[in-house]
């Protein structure tokens, strides 16, 4: 009897043993899957480099400023040059990479008023940015627009004085002054950091790209270009050029 049970003892011993290299072999199986798992999803793309695009945006034309109204203390003066800058586009990517975007913080802005100018011309900003408003005439002006993206009236106010706005809803703003009409100016808001306003002499660069296939696009003065592809490399850079008007 003693010898039976020792049998049986030593078979059911031995059947753990094999039930438990089993389990084991399963257990270092799914970790070498799952390991080789997380490598094929991570490696692609924690080794990508950005890259970036580049080139020119021609102007067949500028848009034409407004005719200012001369005062009485300015007739038979000689007209000031426009000091904006209405040779200046912006490019853009029509869409941005998922999750490339998280800004923890507002940016902030300067639309000066100068001369009866808004200074610049031109902004292009991110979803968030606080933009202000200072006035450096020695006489009242009141911002405003109109637009879908940002509706708003800062009222009259005095020179030295400043009044702020914050744009969250990105859209293409146009700015005037309810008393001098020949005012004006545009705020390109933006969710995502991938434009760039093109220097005097038309070039851009937009930097940190995630490489991909983008449509990317240019704008001067309510004119749009038609999307136009760029595939930018891992690390690379690509060049694309634009003719507006």
């Amino acid at each position: 009897m003693k010898m039976e049970s020792r049998s049986h003892e030593a078979h059911d011993a031995s059947r753990v043993e094999v039930v438990s290299f089993r389990g084991l072999r399963v257990f270092v199986l799914m970790v070498v899957l799952v390991s080789c798992a997380v490598m094929f999803f991570t490696t692609d793309t924690s080794g990508a480099r950005n890259g970036l695009i580049r080139g020119r945006v021609a102007l067949r034309r500028a848009a034409p400023p407004a005719e200012r109204r001369p005062t009485v203390a300015e007739l038979g003066a000689p007209a000031e040059r426009d000091r904006s800058d209405r040779r200046q586009s912006v490019v853009y990517l029509e869409a941005a990479p998922r999750g490339a975007f998280e800004q923890s913080e507002p940016g902030h802005a300067v639309m000066d008023q100068h001369n009866e100018t808004f200074v610049p011309h031109l902004l292009a900003v991110t979803t968030g940015t606080i933009v202000a408003f200072p006035n450096s005439d020695r006489i009242y002006h009141n911002v405003f627009s109109l637009s879908k993206a940002a509706r708003f009236d800062l009222g009259r106010y005095a020179v030295g004085r400043s009044k702020s706005l914050r744009f969250d809803r990105p859209g293409i703003v146009r700015v005037f002054c309810d008393i001098h009409s020949h005012m004006n100016a545009f705020i390109l808001v933006f969710s995502h950091p991938f434009f760039a306003i093109t220097d005097v002499e038309g070039r851009y660069r937009i930097d940190n790209v995630p490489p991909g296939n983008y449509n990317v696009i240019a704008w001067n003065e309510g004119l749009f270009s038609e999307p136009r592809p760029a595939a930018v490399p891992d690390g690379g850079a690509t060049e694309l050029d634009f003719v507006l008007r």
